[in-house]
């Protein structure tokens, strides 16, 4: 099967993305401070059963930089106007980490439009986290140095949660993070402003909880948005053991079976 890249024209600018295969559409909604890049070796496995398709959210990647504070709800405009310019009606949407809340967001402005949601190690946004994450987890902060210790930094925040048998991973990691017009911090701090309790209630999609058994930031939040999900049609969980934050990179076929069968179940009766 072809890649197909592309760029959609809309008030938001030049929109960057890529999609492969044929079928019910797929949207793929990568983490902070990553690309639609996240998706390179799970997108194959998807198109074989949908149009799968992974965006560079606002903000990131080759679509439009923001200069003030991002949010939440900007890069759910960005996803709102791919679908829109690709005349997408109904789809199914995947959103990893930070994905995942611009996926809670999205799913709750339309409804039933969205057929099927996946929320991979997405987090719960309450209040708790907010006071929390208020000034950001310094994780992606490095300032930038003649010598390129930053780059050193860079990698060394994240390091210890990639596979050490994997630097090809963090090397994409670091290249996103480089990107210019990319602030890693903006995207967590968006997290962080994000009212999700006021909006998750409003999710009517059936829900896949997809968690990764090391990621220890993520995988708590699975049974809190389970009880949050309250009017979906139905929520249903899968972990990855040995998944960690790189998931979509590091278990792309693990990722596929779990999420494939979900978007093919048949709604209970």
């Amino acid at each position: 099967m072809e890649l197909l890249r592309g760029y959609a024209q809309t008030e938001l600018g030049q929109l960057h993305f890529c999609e492969m295969g044929h079928g019910s559409p797929l949207i793929l909604l990568h983490q902070t401070p990553r690309s639609m890049d996240e998706f390179a070796d799970v997108l194959p496995l998807f198109a074989q059963q949908h149009r799968s398709i992974a965006m560079d959210m606002i903000g990131f990647g080759l679509s439009p930089s923001v200069s003030e504070s991002h949010s939440i709800e900007r890069m759910s405009d960005g996803v709102l106007a791919l679908v829109d310019w690709l005349g997408i009606d109904e789809f199914s949407l995947l959103g990893h980490h930070t994905g995942g809340a611009v996926a809670i967001e999205t799913a709750a402005r339309l409804g039933n439009r969205v057929s099927r949601l996946v929320l991979s190690s997405a987090p719960f946004t309450g209040k708790e986290f907010r006071e929390k994450h208020a000034d950001g987890p310094g994780v992606d902060v490095a300032d930038t140095e003649s010598g390129g210790s930053h780059l050193i930094e860079l990698w060394s925040l994240r390091a210890p949660f990639y596979p050490t048998e994997r630097p090809d991973i963090l090397n994409r990691y670091i290249r996103d993070a480089l990107a210019p017009g990319v602030d890693p911090q903006e995207g967590h701090l968006a997290c962080s402003r994000y009212l999700m309790e006021d909006r998750i209630e409003k999710v009517l999609s059936p829900t896949l909880l997809l968690g990764a058994g090391l990621d220890n930031f993520a995988l708590p939040e699975i049974p809190v948005l389970q009880t949050a999900l309250k009017n979906a049609a139905w929520v249903q969980v899968e972990t990855i053991s040995q998944g960690r934050i790189p998931l979509m990179e590091e278990f792309p076929g693990e990722v596929a079976a779990a999420v494939l069968p979900f978007l093919a179940r048949v709604p209970p009766s």
